[in-house]
């Protein structure tokens, strides 16, 4: 299925069978498509590139397709992995999988910042909840390591590691 090409976010780049990788939704995923492309969001004068994740409900495209500023898209692998890092490395130390007295998880500077990682304690069912996630992962291990290698690859080979 070929994504639209004449709504606000122009695709320049795209992925047009995202539903046959789509992690456990694969073959029978809504999410059609992947792409980098211009902006929905530009100001005439101003052009941004951005991600976007196209979904079709059997009949029309839906309102539920995510566009996303590139560095968001980073900025969400990212917190992946060291989502990932933190259940895999740090989490078992705590009863909870969490420390309750200090939620923070990491602050990863980000252009003279950083982004702050925690638990968030404020969710009631965060113990509930912070298990189903460390399942969910840990179910999912294959599809997420299998990207990870692929990025990291694809980083060294941009000089991006050593």
């Amino acid at each position: 299925m070929k994504i639209p090409a004449s709504l606000k976010h122009k695709p320049v780049i795209v992925c047009e069978n995202y539903e046959n990788v789509d992690g456990r939704t694969a073959y029978k995923s809504e999410a059609k498509g992947l792409s980098v492309g211009l902006a929905q969001w530009n100001d005439r004068g101003r052009v941004d590139a951005s991600a976007k994740v196209w979904r079709y409900t059997g009949n029309k495209w839906s309102r539920q397709s995510e566009e996303l500023p590139l560095h968001r898209v980073l900025d969400l692998a990212i917190v992946v992995a060291r989502s990932m890092q933190y259940f895999t490395e740090e989490s078992y130390r705590f009863p909870s999988l969490y420390n309750k007295d200090d939620t923070k998880i990491d602050r990863i500077g980000l252009q003279g910042d950083a982004m702050t990682l925690e638990v968030c304690d404020r969710n009631e069912n965060i113990d509930e909840d912070i298990e189903l996630l460390l399942n969910a992962l840990s179910r999912d291990s294959e599809l997420l390591c299998e990207r990870l290698h692929v990025l990291a690859r694809l980083l060294k080979n941009m000089g991006y590691l050593r």
